[in-house]
């Protein structure tokens, strides 16, 4: 009866502790791992005009109002449309980048990048921003009133784009697009975008002209709009954050779920003068950047159903008539590259978000970046990081492999005396303290050692899972992408294969039930990780292999030969 009840409180323990790991990954603004919720259906929208530079005769949906007016105030309320020049879709292009821009507010609807493939189709490119029947995400900006009120061009005016280039020639490094509005309550706004050689972070030059006869006060803001749906193409079987986010100096990286913006339980910071507001997903993310000593309001909102906007407002100070102002932002779409993210601008390196091991897991990929900068395959950089790991922690896992000896050395002996006293529960326990005390043997010796190199593991884990480095990557033969699960099951197979060998090579507890349940774990992960990327597969294997070799080999310096302790079902 005691041992029954036993395993049950492991049993209740095991389930416990995926339970625990599922809400503090909730916890930590990443969606439930085990168990995550419906996704939501996509917003009805109207199609998208063809991305090209055509004329578009009907308002594209999915465009929200400014923010600074009534809450859901409509469209109209937002400001009159100015039909001065017909909407048309406008594609660019650089070396990294195809952005299609609607003359209507000069918004980005549409980024698409040239070096990075769409993994559930790898005959096209990956495209973040889209606005189209199954998809809105948008990036958007425009004037509002403030206090004074009135009417400025903003992303529902229709604007004019300056002739130009649209492709970034051989012998130039970069490529200018100009969107002019028209007048509306006296105000005039101009837009410049500077696309880089090589760079996915735009340069955006907003003009405010006064042409009218008053002093005027208007806000600028810049938002991103999308809607609440997981990316296509993502894991059933782990979970990554998709959602806003913005960065200050005062209270650091803040991530919102949508379904807290849908309760309205979002707690940020409202005003800085520093920072960043983006929206993040899986390997990819997008931001609007102002300079550092420019006032700005932060906001994060519900637009429509099942559509969230995140971004920032900062007033333009009073402008004369007949004069202007300038202010300059940046717009970033693009992979999440620590170091370039880095470069950009103070903490937008968070938007690859590693969680509360960020301490540890980033030292760990600046040693993985410079191991592959030096051995040029990323597969073979991760099983050298495990063994450079594996070494760090030798004499750690020295202690904890010398006392499972110990224990598989006393195993015969405490299994003689359980059957012999298996009718006196109360002696037996006991007499196996005894057996331990004479022994010199903990029998918690080999899980403490283990319990502190935990957290650097998963540290490394989610090192893999967020890098984009993985998309794509290849390593030997069959895998041709270390992010993508291995095509052939094979890498799986075998990290199982390591595990139920692991696994048979601990000493087998006395109770024969709890040396079942011993193997449940074990098990029920290997068949998770045939869903999971080849990069993690492969860390994994490694990780096992080189555990296995020095656990046979302390064993066997030991005098306690390697056996397999295989269960009896």
């Amino acid at each position: 009866m005691n041992d029954i009840r036993r395993t049950i409180l492991w049993v209740i323990f095991g389930f416990s502790m995926v339970l625990l790991w599922d809400q503090w990954q909730v916890y930590n603004g990443h969606k439930a791992t085990f168990f995550p919720g419906p996704a939501k259906t996509a917003a009805t929208v109207a199609p998208a005009a063809p991305a090209s530079s055509v004329p578009i005769s009907a308002p594209v949906a999915g465009v929200v109002t400014p923010p600074g007016q009534v809450p859901g105030a409509s469209a109209q309320a937002a400001g009159p449309r100015v039909a001065s020049a017909p909407r048309e879709r406008l594609v660019v292009t650089s070396d990294v980048l195809k952005l299609t821009f609607d003359t209507e507010g000069g918004s980005v609807v549409q980024s698409e990048f040239l070096k990075h493939e769409d993994m559930t189709d790898r005959t096209r490119k990956f495209v973040l921003l889209d606005e189209g029947k199954d998809r809105i995400y948008v990036a958007q900006s425009g004037l509002i009133a403030g206090v004074s009120g009135g009417s400025f061009p903003n992303h529902k005016t229709i604007m004019q784009v300056v002739p130009g280039d649209r492709d970034l020639k051989s012998d130039r490094n970069e490529l200018i697009i100009r969107f002019e509005s028209p007048e509306v309550g006296g105000v005039k706004l101009v837009k410049t975008f500077t696309l880089q050689r090589g760079g996915y972070a735009v340069a955006v030059k907003h003009e405010v002209f006064n042409t009218g006869s008053t002093v005027v006060s208007p806000q600028l803001y810049l938002q991103l709009v999308r809607d609440g749906n997981k990316p296509s193409g993502e894991s059933s079987f782990y979970s990554t954050f998709t959602g806003p986010a913005i960065y200050t100096e005062a209270k650091k990286y803040q991530k919102v779920e949508f379904t807290d913006i849908e309760k309205s339980k979002v707690d940020i910071e409202k005003t800085a003068e520093n920072g960043y507001v983006a929206m993040v997903q899986h390997y990819f993310a997008s931001a609007w950047l102002l300079g550092d000593g420019i006032k700005r309001d932060l906001f994060m909102r519900k637009v429509d159903t099942n559509l969230y906007a995140v971004g920032m407002i900062t007033p333009i100070n009073d402008i004369a008539p007949g004069a202007s102002k300038t202010l300059d932002a940046k717009f970033f779409a693009g992979p999440q590259e620590e170091k370039v993210l880095e470069s950009l601008a103070p903490g937008l390196e968070l938007v690859k978000d590693y969680g509360w091991l960020t301490i540890l897991a980033k030292p760990l990929y600046w040693l993985l970046d410079k191991i592959q900068s030096f051995i040029g395959n990323w597969g073979w950089s991760i099983m050298a990081l495990v063994l450079l790991l594996k070494a760090a922690f030798y004499w750690l896992n020295a202690k904890a492999y010398a006392s499972m000896a110990k224990m598989k050395a006393i195993n015969p002996k405490v299994t003689e005396m359980r059957e012999r006293l298996k009718e006196n529960p109360q002696q037996m326990q006991q007499e196996m303290m005894r057996i331990y005390r004479e022994e010199k043997v903990n029998p918690m010796g080999g899980c403490f050692p283990i319990m502190i190199q935990i957290p650097v593991f998963i540290a490394l884990y989610w090192v893999l899972l967020a890098s984009v480095e993985m998309r794509n990557a290849p390593w030997v033969m069959w895998i041709h992408d270390l992010s993508s699960p291995d095509p052939f099951y094979i890498l799986p197979i075998i990290m199982t294969l390591t595990t139920v060998l692991q696994t048979a090579l601990n000493p087998a507890p006395p109770d024969p039930m709890q040396a079942k349940m011993m193997w449940f774990m074990p098990l029920a992960f290997s068949v998770m990780f045939f869903f999971f990327p080849a990069g993690l597969v492969l860390y994994w294997i490694t990780n096992n292999v080189l555990s296995i070799a020095q656990q046979w080999v302390i064993n066997t310096r030991m005098g306690v030969p390697p056996q397999f302790n295989l269960p009896k079902f």
